[in-house]
């Protein structure tokens, strides 16, 4: 019970990195192209853990280097379907379309693999989606921006599926360093399709020193390392605390406006989160 515990606290204070990553991704991105501070900071995490570890990969099997790929896929796609998108819509309604992989979760699970969601699941899924919808939808119009940002729900939804599965608790390492090679490798061709840019200035090489480290190694880490305990959609539901997060850490530092609609949306974003926790 203690490690369970551990964990959820470990996923709590994952999406806080990940919510706080955005502020510290925001001006950056405005100075280096996406594609290239991505692949930039997927190198560097990859090469890191590498160096930690360089024997990590070894004795690993075939079929379980096959599955890390897989997972490695849907994510890295599931970051270039949702770019992809946000360069043909709103911020708006791509954090709300995103967050959808709190849907796509459990369907995938019911629908492809036939696991069982038992209705305090669903009932945590559709109050945190409720807050989800209160946060990010301002109006949405069907284009293909939104098409795009949709797939990439689907892709991340895939990926947390994914983790659930094969996360076994013995090579959770090998497993989060193939993820990112693999996200890597993605993120790489695309920016040099575009010209890979070098990082301009010491500021955005300090943002993609921090990003790589804490929002990608130890993240990604700490994601595999719960879902090894953790169902599927109870780590959705989890994750989905990453959008408070960014609110918080929004109204802290860059004085964003508070309404009674975000307040009440990130208070039933948590309350999905501890009707999960309370279930499990």
């Amino acid at each position: 019970m203690k490690v369970k515990a551990l964990l959820y606290l470990g996923l709590l204070a994952t999406t806080a990195v990940w919510g706080g990553a955005f502020l510290v991704m925001k001006d950056s991105l405005e100075r280096q192209d996406v594609y290239s501070f991505l692949a930039s900071r997927f190198i560097l995490a990859a090469l890191f853990m590498f160096l930690y570890k360089p024997r990590c990969m070894q004795g690993l099997s075939r079929v379980f280097i096959q599955r890390a790929a897989l997972a490695g896929i849907l994510l890295g796609s599931g970051f270039i379907f949702q770019t992809f998108g946000l360069t043909q819509t709103t911020v708006s309604n791509t954090g709300f379309i995103t967050g959808l992989y709190l849907v796509f979760t459990p369907l995938i699970s019911w629908i492809l693999l036939k696991r069982k969601v038992f209705k305090m699941q669903w009932s945590a899924v559709f109050v945190a989606t409720i807050g989800l919808y209160l946060i990010s939808f301002n109006g949405i119009s069907i284009g293909i921006g939104e098409v795009l940002v949709l797939i990439s729900a689907i892709l991340f939804a895939g990926q947390i599926v994914a983790l659930g599965e094969w996360s076994d608790g013995k090579n959770n390492y090998a497993l989060t360093l193939i993820q990112i090679l693999i996200s890597a490798f993605i993120l790489i061709v695309l920016s040099l399709s575009n010209g890979y840019q070098l990082p301009p200035d010491f500021s955005v090489w300090n943002a993609i020193f921090l990003t790589a480290i804490f929002a990608t190694v130890l993240a990604f880490f700490m994601q595999t390392k719960a879902q090894s305990v953790l169902t599927a959609t109870a780590a959705a539901v989890l994750l989905a605390m990453e959008v408070p997060f960014a609110l918080m850490f929004g109204l802290y530092f860059n004085n964003d406006p508070l309404t009674l609609r975000i307040a009440l949306g990130g208070s039933l974003i948590m309350a999905g989160m501890g009707l999960i926790i309370w279930w499990d």
